[in-house]
């Protein structure tokens, strides 16, 4: 569909346990993930508008398309990768709309994680039951 010949803006996001690899290109404002439309690959529309928000935000809506790769993690974790991997791309677009990202809080990864577990320990944190006897 999209060769390597075509000029594309990439960025790379990550959420919590998810990375996504976010190619952009002059287009219709169509977007892919995975192979698949983006309403075939996320079901609710909140998770939609979480990966459309840069492109609102900065107005360019149809004037892109976006192929993702996206891997690990649930679902809302993988649409925060794909937000932070557009963000990143379009700023390879336009270095002037980095304030606009930036206010937004697009470019900054989030970092919470799920915690190992221990040795010792049930889970993490949870210990074992204390038993007196």
């Amino acid at each position: 569909m999209y060769e390597s010949k075509n000029p594309y803006f990439y960025g790379t996001g990550r959420k919590k346990h998810s990375v996504a690899r976010v190619r952009v290109y002059q287009g219709t404002g169509k977007i892919t993930i995975n192979g698949r439309d983006i309403d075939d690959y996320f079901g609710l529309d909140t998770l939609k508008l979480i990966v459309r928000q840069p492109l609102n935000l900065l107005g360019l809506s149809e004037q892109f398309d976006i192929v993702c790769t996206v891997a690990g993690g649930g679902v809302t974790g993988q649409a925060g990768a794909i937000r932070h991997g557009l963000s990143r791309a379009l700023l390879q677009y336009n270095a002037d709309v980095r304030p606009q990202l930036k206010a937004a809080g697009f470019l900054t990864r989030d970092p919470r994680m799920k915690e190992r577990k221990k040795y010792g320990l049930k889970a993490a944190r949870r210990a074992p039951q204390f038993s007196k006897r």
